[in-house]
């Protein structure tokens, strides 16, 4: 809603859909484009969560031979992922991804019991709270990040009416949805992939099929239906590896994975057997979550142009003060709610310097059982690293990273050689 009607994304997921989103609202199809995009996301979201019905307990079968080994080998297969789907500098990616795991390691030891950089203070033995973290890193970071922009955009008055896409408009964006869905769903399972990289990706794909490229960015409907589509079905995907494997594939499945371990369940292979009813509920609850989008979305946009117009001053005190609550809520514990705002502190200061957060997460949520499962390897083949290489599965995946990583240096390489013979030919000119 706020991508079409006021140009500024709500995540950003959603930030492809500002370029013809908006532009169809300056031209009066804002009806049509916000109702475009609820049954995209509608008909992405119900054939995403088929295939999640599909392929989930196939992936379950298959992760029942894993054990220790093979799961450190995935989970640094999906570390490297990430570094390349996060876009920007690999190394900076790298660098999220280590403090993330070493911010995992604060508190008790998961094999011996010793207390790591704990200071000696007895609320760091258990860690820090992972809903602190989550709520620092995200939430305050991007209040204060909010805070600091003092241009707002300018919000559609006009009455937005027709909110049932015409029949051209369903020729125009049938294809873009069924594509955006297969593309979300797929890019979704991966690591580092999730809605944000699948709607880029669909809405490059639809320009580059599209007979007319040069008008995507006017207010093309096409450009507001894949990439809706594309988001939408990544959800769906990147449930995949969470429930079947215990491995989220962004921040968001992670942070849905810490719930579930909070509560005492841990997703992987076993969750279907010992709790299929949240297996079966989760994906239960996404249906009618798709059904409702729908019902409510298109129904109430007019009061979600009126929060809208709340001027930020008043709105974000309110936003952290409900983060507030809910840190301390957690645990009863006001020391998180201290981690908290150093987090988001932290996390403000690294979104200005040009870092991705999502890594950090991801590597925060999946330290301790990276390092479990490193530690049981070498236990089981008595401190020798070639466990590693010996299991078929395992050592096809740390081939498969290792290759991934040799790709990219390459590339960055000859990036850089070609770089550096333009500069040296336009000095040459010179």
């Amino acid at each position: 809603t706020t991508s079409v009607l006021v140009n500024i994304p709500g995540e950003a997921a959603s930030v492809v859909t500002c370029l013809d989103g908006y532009q169809m609202a300056k031209a009066g199809r804002a009806g049509a484009a916000l109702g475009m995009a609820a049954f995209g996301s509608f008909i992405a979201g119900t054939l995403s969560n088929v295939g999640l019905n599909v392929f989930s307990p196939v992936l379950v079968t298959a992760a029942l031979k894993f054990g220790p080994p093979e799961y450190f080998a995935l989970m640094t297969l999906g570390f490297v992922v990430t570094m390349f789907m996060i876009g920007g500098s690999m190394l900076k990616a790298l660098l999220m991804i280590a403090f993330g795991l070493f911010v995992s390691t604060v508190g008790m030891d998961v094999v011996n019991g010793v207390e790591r950089f704990t200071f000696g203070s007895v609320n760091m033995t258990g860690g820090f709270d992972l809903v602190a973290v989550i709520m620092g890193t995200f939430g305050v970071s991007e209040i204060l990040m909010n805070m600091e922009r003092s241009a707002r955009g300018e919000v559609i008055r006009a009455k937005i009416r027709g909110l049932l896409p015409t029949l051209q408009d369903w020729r125009d964006s049938a294809l873009p949805i069924l594509r955006g869905s297969a593309l979300g769903f797929g890019l979704g399972i991966l690591p580092g992939g999730g809605p944000v990289t699948a709607s880029f990706v669909s809405y490059a794909v639809e320009r580059k099929l599209s007979r007319h490229p040069e008008k995507f960015g006017t207010g093309v409907i096409a450009g507001v239906a894949g990439p809706e589509a594309a988001n939408n079905a990544a959800v769906a995907g990147s449930m995949i590896p969470m429930l079947s494997l215990g491995i989220p594939s962004n921040a968001v499945t992670a942070l849905l994975l810490g719930a579930l371990i909070i509560h005492g369940v841990q997703p992987g292979p076993m969750l279907m057997t010992q709790h299929p009813e949240i297996f079966w509920g989760v994906i239960a609850s996404m249906y009618v979550g798709n059904v409702i989008l729908l019902v409510l979305n298109l129904p109430l946009i007019g009061i979600w142009v009126q929060f809208l117009r709340i001027p930020y001053r008043i709105l974000f005190p309110l936003i952290l003060l409900l983060a507030v609550v809910g840190t301390y809520a957690a645990n009863l514990n006001i020391f998180d709610v201290w981690v908290m705002i150093g987090f988001g502190v932290l996390g403000y200061l690294l979104t200005k310097l040009g870092y991705e957060l999502g890594p950090f997460i991801l590597a925060l949520v999946l330290g301790p059982l990276f390092e479990q499962s490193l530690r049981q390897s070498l236990i089981m083949s008595s401190q020798n690293v070639l466990i590693f290489l010996t299991r078929p599965i395992s050592a096809a995946l740390l081939a498969l990273s290792a290759l991934l990583l040799i790709l990219f240096v390459r590339g960055e390489w000859t990036k850089r050689r070609r770089v550096v013979a333009l500069d040296a030919i336009q000095g040459g000119r010179r």
